[in-house]
């Protein structure tokens, strides 16, 4: 297709320009003090019990996949006393979390969902919904014993490293203090929720929730996808449009009497082709590795340099085929940086091209249809892939309402102000997201106290410094468990956590073989790590060009930070091959065991 890339580019930059905010994050409120019964739960009661004085030798702080990942790894390793300390009232993380109708992962459940083949599961499908990913979580933690010393509904106060008993101090919001001799901190990056900071949201007098604590007892339905049958005489407002509407839309336009969306910036929404795995054919494939091939394939044909085949065959994987098909016509001479960016370039705009021509062929009004099409590049914000939102704007219950990239106007007590107009509804439904680029410890709820009283916050007061993302100078014992300064693999962040995983437990298990109390990474090899992160071509998605979104900290420069947010110089695949190496040497090259 013929496409006129000046033209496209002007409209993408005044897309931009015009949804751009002076106050950035701060646009967002936290669920607290006046908003506090925002962040209830609403799905497991919080049990009295008595404080924890004792100690472990392995605790990690958050529940979701990095906690449940690394702790199975740790207690294969043969530590009997893993603890995880969890906000939520069971293991999940997000997946605890996000019960709304029709939540699912958007990249393959086979790469997707950790340790399938160590606990035998078979995913039903090729994008599994959200009670079967909490139904993985829940096995994991039974299969490896992770429920016997798990703190949940317990939020961490403080990490201090106490010198004297060579160990992490562990404080709590239920009164904790106990220790730990090695420490995992595996919070994840959407764990906050957040909600717009309209004004007059505190004015509203019908029922409101975020999508992170749906209120099913309103609505009806359950996380399996009983209808939603409680909105069938109701008016229902939901605000935003990004992967967590783009879900949860079509419940509720079949369900509620109307349905308005109101839209800021419509989101890039591709096929999905969701569809039953074959119980036949899976066990044609699930021979023994199977799903770390599956891993390192999809790895490889999406931040790599691609593989003979591609066992996954997504959106994610197609728009890698299509640059590296476009980089493989260029002569060896002329594959330079430049070229190669108007390589990738090309291949976004022609498949965002599709995306919006998508568009036309599903929604019948064509004024809606306008409105719903992304001027944006692809990896500007998240993708999304989905075979009924698109349709949910042909029922005559739903109506979009878009804003224009202004956003709404005003709440008021009997409902919402937008483009002027004001929509009376009975209830708000707040898809707002999660806190993304705000300070780490200002997300987590602590700061880390290490060695010599040096603060995490001082340690990164200009950046992110750390060994692989995991290990940091100064903070003995301590392992982070997440994608930053390692593979940096955003499409799949679990495929981070578990090699991640796998390597933590290899270095405890070092450690108790040599009869060591603490392991450190060397500030030498530290600044290493990181002057070699630096030689590569930094960070592939955060554009400053892209319309306003968490990807690149809502339109505003992230500082001289951001510049340390990044990954192994040579990708992904690399890296995990890299790390696999280290750590199968014995040498734990850069670690100092004490």
């Amino acid at each position: 297709m013929a496409i006129d890339k000046q033209t496209l580019l002007s409209k993408y930059r005044a897309e931009r320009d015009k949804r751009l905010r002076p106050d950035g994050n701060a646009q967002y409120i936290r669920l607290k003090d006046r908003f506090a019964h925002y962040a209830e739960d609403p799905y497991i009661p919080v049990k009295p019990r008595a404080p924890k004085t004792d100690h472990v030798t392995f605790a990690f702080v958050g529940g979701g996949f990095a906690g449940l990942v690394t702790g199975a790894r740790v207690a294969e390793a043969g530590v009997e006393d893993v603890r995880i300390i969890e906000k939520g009232g069971d293991f999940g993380g997000t997946w605890y979390w996000n019960r709304y109708p029709g939540a699912q992962c958007d990249t393959a459940s086979m790469v997707y969902m950790p340790l399938l083949e160590e606990t035998g599961h078979r995913p039903s499908e090729k994008y599994a919904h959200a009670p079967e990913i909490l139904a993985q979580c829940k096995r994991i933690g039974v299969q490896f014993g992770l429920y016997r010393n798990a703190l949940f509904h317990t939020e961490v106060t403080d990490l201090s490293w106490d010198e004297s008993v060579t160990a992490w101090r562990i404080k709590t919001n239920r009164g904790d203090n106990f220790t730990a001799q090695f420490l995992g901190v595996g919070t994840g990056p959407l764990h906050v929720p957040k909600l717009p900071g309209i004004p007059g949201i505190e004015e509203f007098e019908g029922h409101s929730f975020h999508t992170s604590r749906w209120d099913y007892a309103y609505t009806g339905g359950d996380p399996n996808g009983a209808p939603l049958d409680k909105l069938k005489d109701k008016r229902v407002a939901i605000i935003g449009t990004g992967a967590t509407a783009v879900q949860c839309v079509p419940h509720l336009a079949r369900a509620a009497q109307k349905l308005y969306v109101f839209q800021r910036t419509p989101s890039s929404v591709d096929v999905r082709a969701n569809q039953p795995i074959d119980p036949d054919w899976f066990a044609e494939i699930a021979k023994p590795g199977w799903q770390q091939r599956w891993l390192e394939n999809f790895t490889e044909n999406q931040a790599g340099g691609g593989a003979d085949e591609d066992l996954v065959q997504d959106g994610w994987t197609d728009l890698s085929r299509r640059i590296r098909a476009r980089i493989a016509t260029l002569p060896p001479e002329q594959r330079t940086p430049a070229a190669m960016w108007a390589a990738f370039e090309d291949s976004d705009f022609e498949k965002m091209e599709e995306i919006r021509a998508r568009v036309d062929t599903v929604v019948r009004d064509t004024e809606a249809a306008q409105k719903l099409k992304a001027w944006y590049r692809q990896l500007c914000k998240r993708p999304c892939f989905h075979d009924e939102y698109l349709q949910a704007f042909n029922e005559p219950s739903t109506t979009l309402v878009d804003t224009d990239g202004k956003g709404v106007e005003r709440i008021t007590r009997k409902g919402i102000i937008a483009n002027g107009v004001e929509y009376e509804v009975d209830c708000i439904i707040y898809a707002s997201g999660f806190e993304v680029g705000t300070e780490f410890t200002g997300r987590a709820g602590f700061d880390l106290t290490g060695r010599d009283s040096l603060k995490l916050s001082e340690a990164w007061a200009d950046g992110m410094r750390s060994m692989h993302g995991t290990h940091v100078h100064g903070f003995p014992n301590l392992f982070f468990v997440q994608p930053t300064q390692g593979a940096n693999l955003i499409s799949n962040v679990p495929h981070n956590l578990t090699e991640a995983a796998k390597t933590v437990a290899m270095i405890i298990g070092e450690a108790q073989k040599r009869g060591a109390r603490e392991v450190e990474v060397s500030k030498a090899a530290q600044e290493a790590w990181v002057e070699l992160l630096l030689t590569g071509p930094g960070r592939m998605i955060g554009s400053q060009d892209c319309t306003p979104g968490y990807y690149n900290n809502e339109g505003h420069d992230p500082g001289p930070a951001a510049r340390y947010a990044i990954g192994y110089p040579q990708g992904a695949s690399a890296y995990f091959r890299y790390l696999e190496g280290w750590r199968n040497s014995g040498q734990f090259e850069g670690l100092e065991f004490r």
